[in-house]
């Protein structure tokens, strides 16, 4: 793999010290960060490419811990979240392995085009979305969507999950990881649970679920199972290092922490969590209890967009606004939960999620020089150029993106595959999909 060199950006590492180097350079060496620094104090190898990164921003690639890929974008709309579930349930009944691979192509390519290098991705036919992964360059970590209670069957079942892991974990030079996915508490038995438990200690693989998102939902839980959300998957014995909880919109105190004393850690979907009236989850409870909580858009289908720029605006907005606080999770700390905190929530802090030596090269490099992010000033504390990373930045400020030292966005397109084809075949299959979940529209059922 070449050797290349972006030099004279400004350079946000999210390390340890949040360092930012006004006039930065990186030096990446097959597909790996070997130096990082300021431009007058490094040296660039000869043999090197050398990018010329004035009047952009680098940063490290921005990380969605929680998504559903889909073709379903803008047609179940104000519903809350109780209400939208059996239509959503739709699109899984009529799920083909054709679906799915267009709905995680076009997924994952609107995800690289935002500047996002990590997917977690919670979906169907699996090995699918890994051949999309694959063409695109992305890294992706896999849930199947299991469910295994009578009604349920239209979902991923636990077998297809560790064929999924046996197969395909670890795969693409470890740009694809499987993890253990169990769909809700209302989807899957005691025994699925405890069985990813032991799957994960087998395998060393982690575990995403979904937790407490709407209060009916919490409500619904405790009256059917006898506990909260968070108490009975505690009882199942899934909390711990390796699991990764969707939403928590409706934590309280002693659930936090529970949560930060188990290490589990939690993907916070703001967007998708007003967008369903499910509430403001209490973010800076669970970071102040020591939480790792990583950003997700969940996807299309309840988001309509996959831009993790927004999230990050809107994540720091809510808190302000609901809370009548103007310094509630300022830019510093969202813009660590966009990268270094999800990757230590996917469990992968140790390569990816900040600019530092030894980490693979997963960049973002944005375009200063629009009007969004006009004037421009920086300094090693970030200036006001932190500030518009969050508030300001959108995805056509993304110029180029690379995973693994690989330049996947140039300019705004994909260089691994054919982009107007992607979407014109994902335009044919979403319309092909829409029909299919039409006719399926009388065979709707609760979520209980």
């Amino acid at each position: 793999m070449s050797s290349f060199a972006i030099c004279n950006a400004a350079i946000f590492t999210v390390d340890p010290r949040n360092r930012v180097i006004p006039d930065g350079t990186l030096v990446v060496e097959d597909g790996t960060i070997v130096r990082v620094g300021d431009s007058r104090e490094i040296t660039v190898p000869g043999d090197c490419e050398v990018i010329d990164g004035k009047g952009c921003a680098l940063l490290p690639g921005l990380i969605d811990c929680h998504s559903h890929s889909s073709l379903m974008r803008g047609v179940t709309e104000n519903m809350p979240l109780m209400e939208w579930l059996p239509w959503y349930q739709l699109e899984h009944r009529a799920m083909t392995e054709e679906f799915a691979y267009h709905s995680a192509r076009l997924c994952y390519l609107e995800a690289l085009q935002s500047g996002t290098t990590c997917v977690m991705d919670m979906f169907r036919y699996m090995d699918r979305c890994a051949d999309a992964a694959g063409e695109l360059g992305l890294r992706v970590q896999l849930a199947p969507y299991v469910a295994d209670r009578p009604g349920k069957d239209f979902f991923s079942t636990r077998e297809e999950n560790r064929r999924l892991i046996r197969s395909h974990h670890e795969t693409r030079s470890g740009r694809i990881r499987v993890w253990l996915g169990l769909e809700h508490l209302f989807y899957c038995t005691e025994d699925a649970y405890r069985e990813a438990a032991a799957l994960s200690r087998e395998y060393g693989v982690g575990i995403h679920t979904h937790c407490s998102e709407q209060k009916e939902e919490e409500w619904a839980v405790t009256a059917e199972l006898g506990r909260r959300s968070l108490a009975m998957l505690d009882h199942y014995g899934i909390l711990g290092e390796r699991t990764l909880l969707a939403h928590c919109v409706w934590l309280n105190s002693d659930e936090i922490a529970r949560v930060a004393d188990t290490g589990t850690s939690i993907a916070h979907c703001p967007v998708s969590n007003a967008k369903l009236a499910s509430g403001v989850a209490p973010v800076p409870e669970m970071l102040a209890a020591g939480v790792t909580v990583g950003l997700g858009t969940d996807g299309p289908v309840c988001n309509n967009s996959l831009t993790l720029f927004e999230e990050m605006k809107f994540a720091s907005l809510i808190q302000k606004a609901t809370r009548l606080d103007a310094t509630a999770l300022p830019a510093d700390q969202i813009l660590r939960m966009a990268t270094i905190n999800g990757a230590k929530a996917l469990g992968l802090d140790h390569e990816i999620g900040s600019l530092e030596v030894g980490k693979k090269a997963d960049l973002l490099l944005l375009d200063l020089a629009k009007a969004n992010l006009t004037p421009v000033s920086v300094n090693e504390h970030g200036g006001n150029l932190l500030w518009n990373l969050v508030f300001a930045a959108t995805s056509a400020n993304v110029a180029v993106v690379w995973v693994d030292g690989r330049r996947l966005i140039d300019n705004g397109y994909a260089t691994t595959v054919p982009q107007q084809l992607v979407i014109a075949e994902a335009q044919q299959q979403g319309l092909a999909l829409h029909e299919a979940c039409r006719q399926l529209s009388h065979t709707r059922t609760s979520m209980v």
